[in-house]
């Protein structure tokens, strides 16, 4: 299986779960959320959301990762979606990027200093986690 069949699995996977207007919109309201410190809509907001790219990653595309080589297992992060390990290689697509250094309690899913990404900006954050997997089976 190729870097590229794998992303648009990746892709079509998330979509039948959710449109891209969906997990903006979730991705969205969990940020308003945090923004407004309403810990009654995060804690509604939070699980699922995070629990839907974990679920997909893990068993929708199962098949796929095995296919490619890729083992799969919990994340580390708290807006981590999952541990990818191929060839010795691992990475750790995350549903958010650091947009200040602050340290983050370990185990707890809050953004301080971070940013959660749109659907379209996730896509392209995990094709380049993908990438160096995919190039050290070829080397």
């Amino acid at each position: 299986m190729t870097l590229i069949e794998t992303i648009d699995r990746l892709r079509t996977a998330h979509l039948m779960v959710r449109d891209a207007n969906e997990w903006d919109g979730l991705s969205a309201a969990l940020t308003e959320a945090y923004d407004a410190n309403d810990d009654d809509l995060i804690e509604q907001l939070q699980p699922p959301f995070l629990q839907s790219w974990r679920t997909v990653t893990r068993y929708v595309l199962r098949d796929t990762f095995d296919h490619a080589g890729i083992s799969v297992t919990e994340p580390v992060d708290p807006w981590g979606i999952a541990v990818l390990t191929s060839g010795g290689s691992s990475t750790e697509p995350l549903l958010c990027v650091v947009t200040t250094p602050e340290p983050q309690d370990a185990g707890t899913a809050n953004l301080t200093g971070r940013r959660l990404l749109t659907f379209s900006e996730m896509m392209t954050h995990y094709a380049e986690c993908l990438e160096p997997l995919f190039a050290k089976q070829r080397a």
